[in-house]
């Protein structure tokens, strides 16, 4: 066990997914002060080790001790981090998604997570079939001929921690970032505006997001 004193505890084992951990890391912080420390619980997977490393290096939170717990079934790892100063980085990703294929989402929003939890700001236009995503009610699926046997890799991905694409977007628009949604493509597949599953999403096309690509410095187009 850490000697280090800690205010809470987050039992994150069997979640592999390091954007599911350090967002929840990430609303345990914003309920503490300054200083105050929070331990975190994992299995013992090499990615988890190396992005709460680098989500403490771009953040100002502190990696403080990380306990390997060999006393279970399964080694566990135990990260102390404390809350450092409010930060932003300054810098901004604008992202384009045009799928809305169960896992063709992944890489667009856990690039996004990561970029909000690390401080950037973002912005992502939804375009083409992805527009779907933003309805009320939308549950992401395979293509092709898996797309009836989309069950079985969403429990999957969701015990990893993957959470629904809808999901994430919700925690983007939590971390602040902008969501914007193509017009035409809304009209195309019949996503009415008032069938939007978020406040505050902006109907727009290209001119609108080509002033956030203008102003960021890191691009991605899906």
């Amino acid at each position: 066990m850490s000697a280090v004193q800690t205010v809470r505890s987050l039992d994150l084992r069997g979640r592999t997914i390091t954007t599911f951990i350090v967002y929840a890391v990430h609303r345990e912080l914003t309920e503490m002060q300054e200083g105050e420390r929070v331990e975190v619980v994992t299995d013992a997977f090499p990615a988890i080790d190396a992005d709460i490393r680098a989500w403490c290096r771009t953040t100002g939170n502190a990696l403080v001790d990380i306990v390997v717990d060999d006393g279970h079934e399964e080694d566990l790892w135990r990260f102390v981090i404390e809350k450092g100063s409010p930060w932003r980085s300054g810098r901004k990703l604008a992202a384009l998604i045009s799928d809305d294929g169960l896992f063709e989402l992944l890489a667009p929003l856990g690039f996004a997570l990561a970029a909000g939890l690390e401080g950037h700001d973002v912005a992502l236009y939804f375009q083409g079939p992805a527009v779907r995503v933003l309805a009320t009610g939308h549950v992401a699926k395979m293509h092709g001929p898996g797309r009836p046997f989309s069950r079985f890799p969403r429990a999957g991905l969701a015990k990893a921690g993957h959470i629904p694409p809808q999901e994430k977007v919700g925690q983007l628009l939590d971390l602040g970032a902008k969501i914007f949604a193509c017009g035409s493509s809304m009209q195309h597949f019949r996503v009415d505006p008032s069938h939007l599953a978020f406040d505050g999403v902006i109907v727009a096309e290209y001119l609108t997001f080509m002033e956030q690509m203008g102003d960021a410095d890191i691009h991605m187009t899906y």
